[in-house]
């Protein structure tokens, strides 16, 4: 048992002078009793004691208190929680080539629409991960269930450089086994390429995509892009060759929002994890149960709530 605010425990110590006032009321009470009568007459003359339950009252009062005192510091116990062992990396292209507009404004400001999409669309148990590339692949965030930050890094992204297509893949798959050493355990995963395909420079995409497949990592490639473009044409013939070879499927920027069938196909895999969880409710549970029970006690026996 841990807390995230201890110091509000001090509250605590103001108990201690009300117990012993209490006690030592207690203690005059009976000194005046006896000072009253004589122990063998006293039965006759004065009324008997209700005992044990004239503490009762008090008693559950001063416990209730207590815990609530407890509720204040915020409580937290470490408990096993289910979680979602799935993980998807989205790898966006920001090379030059995606400042072409034949893509309407750009076709770098629909792979950010496309990606944000698609994490928005995505179960809040999955954890995401994020990557931006040029000749260089960059980790914007690592795997989490933080959608918000990965959709906030993806907007940072701006175009410039080459493509080193191959490269990003191989970056995705790092943050993948990198995930799945922390898991201890192949937990499932996927890759989603969000670029036009031409990759000039690095490791050859295809070939990363058939490692990717025996890892168990299937790539889901969306592209971008028209004919139109000249010079800064798309090659979505790459990207289905990619898709194809590591198990995956290709998607064009008009049918992105089919994505969903990326973690539809995932599968799932849940573990349990080791995480502190705060039980204040349970502790302000209690003190009203206490509560509740010394009034009801001191209501039957004494006619009066305390």
């Amino acid at each position: 048992m841990s807390f995230a605010a201890p110091l509000f425990l001090l509250v605590a110590l103001a108990l201690v002078p009300v117990v012993w006032l209490y006690v030592r009321g207690e203690r005059a009470a009976r000194r005046g009793r006896t000072a009253f009568a004589a122990a063998p007459v006293l039965p006759s003359v004065a009324p008997r004691r209700p005992g044990w339950r004239r503490h009762a009252a008090i008693t559950g009062y001063g416990l209730a208190a207590l815990l609530l005192v407890v509720a204040l510091a915020k409580p937290q116990a470490t408990v096993a929680v289910a979680v979602e062992q799935a993980t998807v990396v989205v790898a966006t292209d920001r090379s030059g080539s995606m400042l072409a507009t034949d893509v309407q404004p750009s076709r770098l400001v629909a792979a950010r629409r496309a990606a944000a999409q698609f994490v928005d669309d995505l179960p809040d148990s999955l954890r995401v991960g994020a990557i931006a590339f040029n000749q260089a692949a960059q980790v914007l965030q690592s795997p989490t269930r933080d959608h918000a930050a990965v959709s906030a890094a993806l907007s940072t992204v701006k175009a410039a450089g080459t493509t080193a297509t191959g490269d990003a893949l191989e970056a995705a798959l790092r943050l993948v086994e990198t995930q799945r050493a922390a898991d201890r355990r192949r937990s499932p995963a996927a890759i989603v390429l969000i670029s036009d395909g031409k990759s000039v420079r690095g490791s050859d995409p295809v070939e990363v995509a058939a490692r990717a497949r025996a890892a168990g990592v299937a790539i889901y490639t969306v592209a971008l892009g028209t004919d139109s473009a000249g010079a800064s044409a798309p090659d979505p013939a790459t990207l289905a060759q990619i898709a194809q070879r590591s198990g995956g499927r290709a998607f064009t920027a008009a049918d992105a929002t089919q994505l969903d069938q990326v973690y539809e196909r995932l599968g799932s895999q849940i573990a349990t994890e080791r995480r502190k969880q705060e039980v204040t409710g349970t502790f302000a549970g209690g003190a009203l149960a206490l509560m509740a029970l010394a009034a009801a006690g001191s209501l039957r026996w004494f006619g009066r709530f305390f």
